[in-house]
């Protein structure tokens, strides 16, 4: 009996160079064996993968209905042609060492030869190393599970987290001034995602942050140094490295088809759609590092609320969402309803070189909060009838990419606001120059916006994760108004190197160039140069 038992073991473990292939060394095996591994198995039918015709079969089907050493997967397969380590070779050994001991207590030892017991102890001297190891192994597994399961944080959850430093300057007298008055400054931002799964089809983002790029009001300081939100990084949110909870969003999917985003707090479109720009040109911490620069200004709004992604097919995708701007807050003029709010129709198509997207947006900021090109332009086209004055848009966009080569693609994007004035009333209107005059504002007076850029970039030139590009852009501007437009284009010229030192670090130089800043030629040409290092983990 044991010379069988030898023979088929041996057959099982030996006769197939493949399966010996897995260099002795590699013991990462063993620990995955014990985890993977179900029961003692009682028939070989019992495996979905062996057939009678396979050259092991009876080999196999001794070991397991004549001697009992053999487990299978959980999901009732054997994987016999999978590469086999030493380690899970003792462990297979091991088993039928006990098993023999068993056969033995149990009276069966007439069945026992003395040259198979010495072909066994042979086997069991020299595997001795190895199922020491391994006895040491599974026991170190379990003081470390018996550990994570004391201490872990969650068994749903885990963190992903981006920190964002840069130092950073500009050049040209400040707007409207006479002097330059930025100075070299080094400042931080960081986001601490936590993300849960509760049925593998949804996501739950709770979101921690800090930085340290804004005023005591939230303001800029780059934008407040020279007088242009022109000149605003893409990052330079959040003051007093204060940690506050920015955002919360909830995805799940009602079909393979429908999915639904719903927050009470920071969600934006680029939360519930896609800006439809290469990958990582929006992304903060390793895209274009411009404001203006990274995507349209058309997804730059938000708030609480919800949205649905319906995939009419394979390749379109409609967006639908709803955002108020505070809609935690019950008193008048806020609330889910009563408040400003933001409402977005996004149709995109995605193929498979590139992908295009035509947008709608409508939105209404009520007077104090207006900000209808999400600080990208000047002032007066962020507010065109003042800050006070409530005013809704309308704004229709168009956005898409082409990838012509691995190494080769080019983006762009441009848009078009109808904004009105829902109240009429004495104003403050940015004059262009830093400045404001009181003007009359008529309800129902319009003012028009447009704005446009187009990109190229080079994917993985100059070392693998690189990202070399270049952006040429117009910002927003009021080219046509009741109240007032601005005299002058504004021109936005920026490049910029992404150099990936490794999966979690980059660093990034940029630089850009405005002319005529607040879309005004008698305003300084500014300069911006920054160094963003970012940490992804």
């Amino acid at each position: 009996m044991i010379k069988i038992l030898v023979h088929s073991f041996f057959i099982l473990f030996f006769a197939v160079p493949a399966v010996w292939a897995a260099p002795p060394e590699d013991n990462s095996n063993a620990a995955d064996a014990n985890r993977n591994l179900e029961g003692q198995v009682n028939s070989v039918s019992q495996f979905s993968d062996i057939k009678p015709s396979d050259w092991a079969f009876q080999a196999l089907q001794s070991l397991v209905e004549r001697y009992g050493c053999i487990a299978g997967y959980p999901d009732a397969t054997y994987h016999g042609n999978r590469a086999l380590s030493r380690y899970e070779f003792a462990a297979g050994l091991n088993a039928c060492l006990d098993r023999v001991n068993e056969l033995i207590a149990a009276g069966t030892n007439d069945l026992v030869k003395k040259e198979d017991l010495a072909v066994l102890q042979k086997l069991q001297t020299e595997f001795a190393a190895e199922l020491t190891t391994l006895r040491g192994r599974v026991d170190t597994l379990e003081a470390h599970t018996a550990t994570l399961e004391k201490q872990q944080f969650s068994t749903t959850t885990k963190l992903n987290a981006q920190i964002i430093t840069a130092v950073s300057d500009t050049f040209g007298n400040r707007v409207g001034g006479d002097r330059d008055e930025s100075r070299i400054y080094f400042a931080n931002r960081g986001r601490l995602n936590f993300e849960s799964s509760f049925t593998g089809k949804d996501l739950l983002r709770v979101r921690l942050e800090f930085g340290n790029f804004a005023n005591s009001n939230g303001a800029s300081q780059i934008a407040a140094a020279t007088g242009t939100g022109m000149t605003r990084l893409n990052f330079d949110s959040d003051s007093n490295d204060t940690l506050f909870v920015p955002h919360i969003r909830y995805y799940f999917q009602v079909s393979d088809s429908l999915n639904f985003v719903v927050g009470p707090t920071g969600i934006g479109y680029t939360d519930i759609s896609t800006t439809v720009t290469p990958a990582t040109i929006a992304d903060d911490g390793n895209g274009v590092p411009s404001l203006f620069g990274s995507y349209s200004p058309l997804f730059r709004r938000g708030g609480g609320g919800a949205a649905a992604n319906w995939n009419i097919s394979k390749d379109f995708v409609l967006t639908l969402g709803y955002l108020a701007s505070s809609p935690n807050v019950p008193s008048a003029s806020s609330g889910l309803f009563d408040g400003g709010y933001n409402a977005l129709a996004h149709l995109a198509y995605y193929g498979k070189q590139g992908a295009i997207g035509v947008a709608y947006s409508h939105g209404y900021s009520p007077g104090g909060v207006v900000d209808i090109a999400a600080g990208t332009g000047s002032a007066l086209s962020n507010a065109p009838f003042g800050n006070n004055i409530a005013t809704s848009n309308n704004i229709v966009g168009a956005q898409g990419f082409y990838r012509f080569s691995p190494n080769f693609q080019i983006h762009g994007w441009g848009g078009y606001i109808w904004a009105n004035a829902k109240n009429s009333g004495l104003s403050d209107i940015s004059n262009g120059r830093g400045g404001t005059d009181s003007l009359f504002v008529n309800n129902g007076d319009n003012a028009n916006v447009w704005f446009g850029a187009i990109g190229m970039s080079f994917p993985d030139v100059g070392g693998r994760g690189n990202l070399p590009g270049i952006l040429f852009g117009i910002p927003p501007r009021v080219s046509n108004s009741d109240v007032r437009q601005d005299r002058d284009n504004a021109y936005h010229i920026e490049a910029f190197y992404r150099y990936r030192l490794n999966d979690n670090i980059s660093v990034t130089p940029g630089f850009w160039v405005i002319l005529n800043p607040e879309n005004d030629s008698r305003n300084d040409t500014q300069y911006v140069g920054v160094i963003r290092t970012t940490f992804d983990f």
